[in-house]
């Protein structure tokens, strides 16, 4: 695993032990950013279920102005500190706590997001709520990415009309479903 471009291109990260975290491909993280990259200089960018941080920081090896790192395990958690400081990231911020409760406590600060990368444990589902609380919580500018990854098989969910899915790529093992954010459509 490795930062694929920009200033970090060629890093290789630490990954962690055993099967807890299952990091995306580089092959899926090579297309996303493909398609997100004009979207990406000088995002502000929330990267939930951060697992080792890699989506996080190849936004910010790619001009993300800033990234926010959402991870409720702390031996996880730490593993993205030790990966930013490994890129030179140090001061981007990680959170060490659930998706959910870490949303709702960004929207009270007040904390804006242009793109958004939310990839939970395949089986854990709850994609919903969060999503919910981000919009409920004012947490998206108007035209933000909302970038979910799911596995293959997971049925594609009916989110909000604030977001329009324009594109769904799917992979051997995982669905990435593109959504972009328009303030004007809540409900």
């Amino acid at each position: 695993m490795r930062v694929i471009a920009g200033c970090a291109r060629g890093t290789v990260l630490f990954q962690p032990d055993g099967e807890s975290t299952r990091p995306t491909a580089n092959r899926i993280k090579e297309d996303l950013f493909n398609i997100i990259a004009p979207y990406v200089r000088d995002a502000s960018f929330l990267d939930l279920y951060a697992g080792t941080g890699q989506m996080g920081i190849e936004a910010l090896s790619r001009g993300a102005q800033r990234a926010v790192f959402v991870e409720a395990s702390k031996a996880a958690a730490d593993l993205v500190r030790k990966n930013l400081a490994k890129c030179r990231m140090e001061t981007n911020i990680v959170i060490c706590d659930e998706a959910l409760r870490a949303a709702q406590n960004l929207a009270r600060q007040q904390e804006r997001f242009d793109i958004v990368f939310i990839d939970p444990p395949y089986d854990i589902g709850g994609m919903d709520k969060v999503i919910r609380a981000m919009i409920d919580g004012n947490m998206l500018n108007n035209g933000a990415l909302v970038i979910t990854e799911q596995a293959s098989s997971a049925q594609e969910a009916t989110y909000t009309p604030a977001l329009e899915v324009y594109k769904v790529k799917k992979y051997t093992t995982a669905k990435i479903t593109f959504m972009k954010y328009t303030s004007n459509n809540t409900e």
